[in-house]
């Protein structure tokens, strides 16, 4: 006899003859889902197969693929990808925020800025931008300082200042940064005006405001979309070969590839870096969305509803003796 959510039992009410309510045993069903199972089965087999042909496959070199896993330069260049996506990253992170508040300012020409910005950096693939950087140095022989128009009192060659490195981040970040400032605006928009208006009742000046208050709340918003482009810079670091920068992963496994004449299992390898560093972050990720998603969803502890068609009894109209005299009513 199946139990119900409330504890009663699954049962049916029938009249007797003398006019009382029998409880009728109802006999349960489980619903039965024959083409789901199948549909399982058929999966699991699919993906059995590609794995005992990919497994037996020569065109995949595994044993190649085991033997570059771990070498010093696929090594070394993995560990370039993941400074170019952690640097990226707190860079657009930064001037995303700073977008945003622009974005919502009152001022009409600092919004228009902040829109003419990310008019530019949405509206053209990130590649061309890539492309551009790598021609700074022609476009910019020299960065000046000093009073426009007149004779600098400082001359750098753009080369000697700022290296390929430090471009590919630039271009990343800058490119990013447009994406970071609408998902920033989106969280702080998605706080009720009421909280701002009550911090402000309460006396908090705009940073308390803020750091307290608005915070907090848009970030439940702002996390898992972040997550997501930190993830997409990770593999889009393969695109500063445009710059060119040729000491990250995926450019490296490719002269690798062209050295061996045998690419496959080179990308294989690439694959598996870059694998393994978005199974780091999206457990981070989860960790620190459950963090800021304390509270929410959250059901208060209530009492228990009377059963239904339970009617609830009067309370007393008369308090207890005790309760009276203000004393202890056990």
């Amino acid at each position: 006899m199946s139990t119900s959510a409330t504890g009663r039992s699954a049962a049916g009410t029938s009249p007797s003859p003398g006019g009382a309510e029998q409880h009728v045993p109802v006999k349960a069903v489980k619903l039965r889902h024959p083409w789901r199972n199948v549909f399982a089965v058929v999966l699991v087999l699919i993906f059995a197969l590609f794995v005992i042909d990919a497994s037996q496959r020569e065109a995949y070199d595994w044993p190649t693929v085991a033997q570059y896993l771990f070498d010093r330069r696929v090594s070394a260049a993995a560990l370039v990808t993941l400074e170019l996506t952690v640097l990226s990253m707190i860079i657009a992170i930064v001037l995303g925020v700073i977008l945003a508040i622009m974005r919502l300012s009152p001022n009409p020409v600092v919004k228009s800025v902040a829109w003419f910005y990310l008019w530019i950096f949405r509206g053209t693939p990130v590649y061309v931008q890539l492309v551009f950087w790598g021609l700074f140095a022609i476009i910019y022989k020299t960065i000046d300082v000093g009073i426009p128009f007149t004779e600098p009192w400082l001359s750098f060659d753009t080369n000697d200042l700022i290296g390929v490195f430090w471009l590919a981040v630039i271009g990343l970040s800058l490119n990013e940064a447009a994406y970071m400032a609408e998902i920033v605006r989106a969280g702080l928009l998605s706080v009720d005006k009421g909280q701002d208006e009550a911090a402000t009742a309460l006396g908090m000046s705009w940073f308390q405001t803020m750091r307290r208050v608005i915070l907090p709340q848009a970030m439940r918003v702002i996390i898992p979309p972040t997550g997501n482009e930190v993830i997409s810079m990770l593999k889009t670091t393969s695109l500063v070969t445009a710059i060119p920068l040729t000491t990250e992963l995926y450019s490296r496994t490719r002269d690798i590839s062209a050295e061996t004449f045998n690419p496959i299992p080179l990308l294989i390898v690439a694959s598996i870096w870059y694998l393994f560093f978005t199974s780091v972050l999206m457990v981070g990720q989860y960790y620190l969305e459950k963090r800021f998603a304390r509270g929410v969803g959250d059901r208060p502890d209530t009492v228990a509803a009377p059963p239904t068609g339970v009617v609830p009894t009067v309370a007393d109209p008369e308090p207890p003796i005790a309760s009276k005299q203000g004393g202890d009513a056990r």
